[in-house]
C-alpha cells in the first residue's frame, strides 16, 4: 500500500514538473527575446508592412503611365514597353501592352520565335529578346524544363480595338548594362533602359 502511495506521489510530482516546464516554454516562446525595443520602433515594422503592402498598387500604376518605348508594327499593331526592372534573383522583367488596332482578332502571328522548343508557346511573347549592343550579347526569353516560356500567352488573342497587358522575362544582363534593345519577331526594335 504504501509502494502504491509513494508511485501514485511520484507520478503526481511528474506532472506538476512537466506543467511547470511547459508553462515556462510557452512563456519564452510568446515573450520577447530580452532585445526589448523602444516602442518607437516596434511600431515602425507596422507603417512599413502597410507601405510595402500598397507599393505593388503605386508601382503598377506608375509603370503602366510611364513609357519607355512605344513602336508600330504590321497591321496596325502597336507595342509599348512601360518598365523593364532587374531583380535581385538575375532577371529583367520587361512589362507593357499590346494594343490591336485593326479590324482582325490579333494571334501574335510569329511572335513565339522560331526556335523549335519555343514554337509550342503559340500566340506569346516567347520569341521575344534582349540586345546588349555595348556586351555584344543577346539574351532569350527564360522558359521552364518543358519548354514554356515565362512570358505571357494571349490564349484567346486580342480582339480588334483592344489592348492587353504582357510581361516577358530575361536573364539580367551586367549589372553596367543599363540600355538594351527589345526584340520581338515582326515588330521594330524598341531601345529601352533598365531599372533596378
Amino acid at each position: 500500500m504504501r509502494a502504491a502511495m509513494t508511485r501514485i506521489r511520484f507520478k503526481g510530482a511528474a506532472v506538476a514538473a512537466a506543467s511547470v516546464a511547459m508553462a515556462v516554454v510557452l512563456t519564452a516562446c510568446g515573450g520577447d527575446d530580452g532585445n526589448e525595443k523602444p516602442e518607437s520602433e516596434q511600431k515602425q515594422p507596422n507603417a512599413s508592412a502597410s507601405e510595402n503592402q500598397k507599393s505593388p498598387d503605386a508601382v503598377e500604376s506608375s509603370a503602366s503611365t510611364e513609357v519607355l518605348a512605344s513602336v508600330k508594327g504590321p497591321g496596325s499593331i502597336e507595342l509599348i514597353v512601360n518598365s523593364a526592372e532587374r531583380d535581385a534573383g538575375g532577371f529583367v522583367t520587361v512589362k507593357g501592352s499590346v494594343t490591336n488596332g485593326s479590324k482582325q482578332q490579333f494571334g501574335a502571328q510569329g511572335w513565339q520565335g522560331n526556335e523549335q522548343e519555343m514554337v509550342g508557346n503559340g500566340a506569346s511573347v516567347a520569341g521575344a529578346s534582349l540586345v546588349d549592343q555595348a556586351g555584344k550579347k543577346r539574351y532569350l526569353t527564360l522558359r521552364d524544363t518543358d519548354g514554356r516560356c515565362l512570358c505571357t500567352k494571349f490564349t484567346t488573342g486580342i480582339a480588334p480595338g483592344e489592348s492587353a497587358p504582357f510581361f516577358v522575362q530575361f536573364p539580367a544582363p551586367p549589372q553596367s548594362t543599363t540600355e538594351v534593345d527589345f526584340q520581338i519577331p515582326t515588330m521594330p526594335t524598341a531601345t529601352i533602359k533598365i531599372s533596378g
